[in-house]
This record gives structure tokens, C-alpha cells and sequence, in this order.
């Protein structure tokens, strides 16, 4: 692919991302990934399936029986996995060659604005931050629910900060490190389908009955896409703050969490800001005992967001001009 066509449309999507964010009002691909995904694990493993006594007779009920067989489900859902992302994938490599040359600068843009996430991001974890500070406690814990997974309700006000400095770091990662690195070896079709395959984590991608064995193998495709840009993004974490601690504690702690990556870029953020991340906590309904990451179990005070903030947008800068200068000005 032409140099101009990856880093004209890497900038100007970057530049769109930093001015408009991700406006509620816009219409998003992801949210479209969101609702076909929706629709295809009803379909394929919908509360019928997951349901024998629906079932009418011995014929339906082995049917029902064979429905709920773990292994059935397990392929069921990885061949919604591979056709969605298939299927992702060849659509927008379609439009790199249907499209005119200005119209693929066009599109290209569009796609780079909608791939990366960095601005609305830290919008969404200041909101937290003022929320708490401004309005107390309650409407921080309800502030802080729109953007993680634990339940939040008995949460005190240093663990929800805890709780929005883990998700910026984890974040930082798979919403936007992850899809450059995407862009920077495949463009936008590649960058889509990154999109695709973590938006898939994200809705089937849960330990619980109905998604154990249906979302595994979304789950671990999700895992090894993100397995070299979380490392990175922990990496240019530690370089650009110059943080020894920092460093010291992506190798003690970032394989100690559940996840095989959200780990490193969690870690590398203890060690600079020298606090302590992780510990139990209540997601849907079930205690998960995380371990610790960092020594330093102390009150994280409300202008620190503003270093976290700047390490993102400092992290997010450096790559882009990295894949601009490497893909672009170097012609590889």
C-alpha cells in the first residue's frame, strides 16, 4: 500500500479523535459490530438453547441436549467469531479497492477516527473523577458503572479512583495501542478487524454459564491480538516517564493478573504513580479474588488523572508518529 494512504488518513483520524472524541449523537461501526453480535449469539445460543426443559418430547429433548453440549456451543461460537470477523475484514479490504484515491483517503480517515477510542476515553474517566469531587460518593459509584464491568455500589471513593486508573491503563491498551498496531501492519481493514474481535471479547467474552464455553474462543483470539500491544503500550509507558518502579513492576506483576495482558499496562501505571492496583472485587453478581499489583496501598489524590492523562496522550502520540514516519515517510 502507497506510504501517503497509511499516514495521511493515521493523522488525520488521530487529529479528528483528539478534537471530536466519540460523540454519542455520531453513528459508530461499533456499536453496529455491537448489535450483529447481539443478534447472532440469540440466535445461536439464545435462552432456548441454554433451556432443555422448553424442550417437548424425546426427539426435542435430544436435540436440546445436543444444543447445550459444551463442545456444540464451543463451535457454535467460534464460527460466529470467524464469520463476523471474515466477513469485517473483507468488506473494508473491499472498499480499498473499489473506492477512488481520494475516496479512500476519505474513508480511511473516517475508520482511523472511529478505531481509536484515547479521547472519549479520558473524557469518560474525568467525568468520574469530577462526578466523585463534585457530586459525592453515590453518584461517583453510579458515574464510574457506565465504564467497567465490576459492580460499583460499595465501592469507597479511593477504590473508584483505583477503578478508573486501571481502566484507563487496561484501555490505553486494547482501545487504542492495540488498534494502531493493527492499522500499522494491515490499514484500516486490519484495524476493523481488531475492532471486531474485541467487541466480541467484550459482549461474549465472560466466564459465566451462558458464555463459558460459546465465547472462549472469542475470548482467547482477543487474547492473542492484544498479547504484543499490551507489552508495548506498558513499554512506552515506563520509557517516556522514565520510571525504574515502573519497569520493576511489569516484571513482577504484569503476569500475576487473570488477564495474559491487561496486566503489564496496569502494572507499568503502579509503578510510576508508586500505588497499588487490584484486589477483590464483585463482578455480576460473583466475588473475584484479583491479585495485587504494587506495594504501595495508599489514597490516590484527584489531580493525579491529570499524569495518567498525559501518559496516554503522550503513549498515543509517540505510536502515531512512529507508524506515520516507519509506514509512511520510509515507504515500508
Amino acid at each position: 500500500m502507497d506510504g501517503k494512504m497509511i499516514w495521511i488518513p493515521l493523522v488525520v483520524g488521530y487529529v479528528l479523535d483528539l478534537l471530536l472524541g466519540d460523540p454519542r449523537w455520531l453513528p459508530h461501526p461499533v456499536r453496529l459490530f455491537g448489535n450483529t453480535i447481539g443478534l447472532g449469539e440469540r440466535w445461536l445460543n439464545g435462552e432456548r438453547s441454554l433451556d432443555g426443559g422448553m424442550a417437548r418430547g424425546k426427539g426435542a429433548a435430544a436435540r436440546e441436549e445436543r444444543r447445550n453440549d459444551p463442545a456444540y456451543r464451543f463451535l457454535k461460537g467460534a464460527l460466529m467469531t470467524v464469520v463476523l470477523c471474515l466477513g469485517v475484514y473483507a468488506f473494508f479490504y473491499y472498499m480499498q479497492v473499489v473506492l477512488p484515491v481520494w475516496g479512500r483517503y476519505i474513508f480511511n480517515s473516517i475508520f482511523v477516527f472511529y478505531g481509536l477510542a484515547n479521547k472519549s476515553l479520558l473524557q469518560e474517566g474525568k467525568a468520574v473523577y469530577d462526578t466523585l469531587l463534585q457530586q459525592g460518593l453515590e453518584a461517583g459509584r453510579k458515574r464510574l458503572s457506565w465504564i467497567v464491568g465490576r459492580d460499583t455500589s460499595k465501592l469507597e471513593e479511593n477504590q473508584i479512583r483505583i477503578a478508573v486508573l486501571e481502566t484507563l491503563s487496561e484501555n490505553l491498551s486494547d482501545g487504542v495501542i492495540a488498534p494502531l498496531c493493527f492499522y500499522a501492519v494491515g490499514g484500516v481493514p486490519a484495524m476493523m478487524l481488531y475492532k471486531m474481535i474485541n467487541t466480541l471479547d467484550s459482549m461474549i467474552g465472560y466466564k459465566n454459564e451462558r458464555y463459558l464455553y460459546f465465547g472462549r474462543f472469542a475470548a482467547r483470539l482477543d487474547d492473542v491480538a492484544n498479547y504484543i500491544p499490551a507489552r508495548i503500550t506498558a513499554l512506552l509507558m515506563v520509557v517516556l516517564t522514565w520510571s525504574r518502579r515502573g519497569w520493576q513492576y511489569i516484571l513482577k506483576y504484569g503476569h500475576q493478573h487473570a488477564s495474559p495482558n491487561s496486566g503489564y499496562p496496569e502494572a507499568a501505571l503502579a509503578g510510576i504513580l508508586n500505588c497499588r492496583f487490584g484486589g477483590p472485587n464483585v463482578y455480576h453478581g460473583v466475588l473475584v479474588e484479583k491479585p495485587y499489583i504494587g506495594e504501595q496501598q495508599r489514597v490516590i489524590k484527584h489531580e493525579e488523572l491529570g499524569r495518567v492523562m498525559f501518559i496516554n496522550h503522550a503513549v498515543t502520540f509517540v505510536v502515531v508518529v512512529l507508524i506515520a514516519v516507519l509506514r509512511g515517510m520510509l515507504r515500508i
